[in-house]
């Protein structure tokens, strides 16, 4: 027996129709289903045991010795820009300090430092008047300036934006361990930028341009994705101890939160910031997208270590000047 052509358009709509419903309860299976752990610490200043309270963290995520043993760990901090009395721009020289040596007694066989900062191209300026050229060099940490690193081109893994492929500095595949060591902060473009977007920093500059043209051609917040999903970090360390609040990442005023906010996935580590932030995650673009692709975002899968959320909770400063920024608080 054959079909009528009517009959056949039928049967193909709905095909169609199951396999676009499969795909949807596929994702919405994966949202409700990815769980991943976060922890939050306070940290009153940045005088503190930081080193102590970021080992205190790796432990109750299970990250053991046996893990990082041996390893090369890069470090990945938010090294924007420096300006005159505006320290929380950046992530603070001794929350790098305190991770380096975290990592180093779980028996690291080297910690680097490295960062591609995208508004400035002269990157050892940023680092002498950031004082973290200091603390590595107190410490005997290496830098490596990963605006001009030679690169490798990979597949888009990620998908989100029209890049096909991209272009990472040759140190990340020289190394073991990859930690994205971000700010906590606002953003006039992207809403809040945290350790997804603090991965932008890893691009090198001499393919990407300042401050990484290409990416923000392609579209910001897809290429928020596409570099995390590509790149697949190992950890987060976020220093939200004095964060920035209303026109980020570089114009805000300081926002004294006293939290450092750790993780394996990215997407809960910047779900959990930025409910700490009294911001909703659901309503930040990127995050939507990232939920069951990267990560989750609901509160449900994300299971809490330390302090609480609402123990810490202080809601940063919107502005709705800019039309990232609206509709953000929850």
């Amino acid at each position: 027996m054959g079909f009528t052509r009517r009959e056949f358009l039928w049967a193909c709509g709905g095909g169609a129709l199951l396999g676009a419903s499969g795909l949807f309860l596929r994702r919405e299976f994966s949202r409700r289903s990815w769980t991943e752990n976060t922890f939050i610490a306070r940290a009153p200043h940045y005088q503190a045991d930081l080193a102590g309270i970021i080992s205190s963290g790796l432990r109750e995520l299970g990250i053991s010795r046996e893990e990082i043993k041996g390893k090369r760990v890069l470090l990945k901090p938010n090294l924007v820009e420096t300006s005159l009395g505006a320290p929380h721009i950046n992530t603070h020289p001794l929350v790098v300090r305190g991770a380096a040596e975290a990592f180093l007694n779980l028996g690291a066989s080297q910690v680097l430092v490295a960062e591609g900062p995208g508004h400035i191209s002269d990157t050892l300026l940023v680092l002498e008047e950031s004082g973290l050229a200091e603390a590595l060099q107190e410490d005997r940490i290496p830098f490596i300036d990963l605006n001009y690193e030679e690169g490798f081109t990979v597949a888009n893994a990620g998908g989100f934006s029209r890049l096909k492929s991209l272009t990472f500095p040759v140190l990340v595949k020289q190394v073991d361990y990859i930690v994205s060591l971000a700010k906590m902060k606002t953003h006039h473009w992207a809403g809040i930028t945290l350790s997804m977007k603090n991965l932008f920093g890893v691009m090198p500059g001499i393919y990407y341009g300042w401050p990484k043209n290409v990416l923000h051609w392609a579209g910001l917040e897809s290429c928020i994705l596409d570099i995390t999903k590509t790149l697949k970090p190992h950890f987060a360390i976020v220093d939200g101890i004095v964060g920035m609040e209303g026109d980020g990442p570089i114009m805000g005023s300081p926002k004294e939160a006293g939290v450092l906010v750790m993780g394996r996935n990215l997407p809960a580590v910047d779900a959990t910031c930025a409910r700490i932030m009294g911001i909703n995650p659901h309503q930040v673009n990127y995050l939507a997208n990232a939920e069951g692709a990267l990560g989750p975002l609901r509160e449900s899968c994300i299971g809490q270590r330390g302090e609480t959320i609402a123990s810490v909770r202080t809601d940063f400063q919107l502005l709705d000047i800019f039309p990232a920024q609206r509709g953000l608080r929850l």
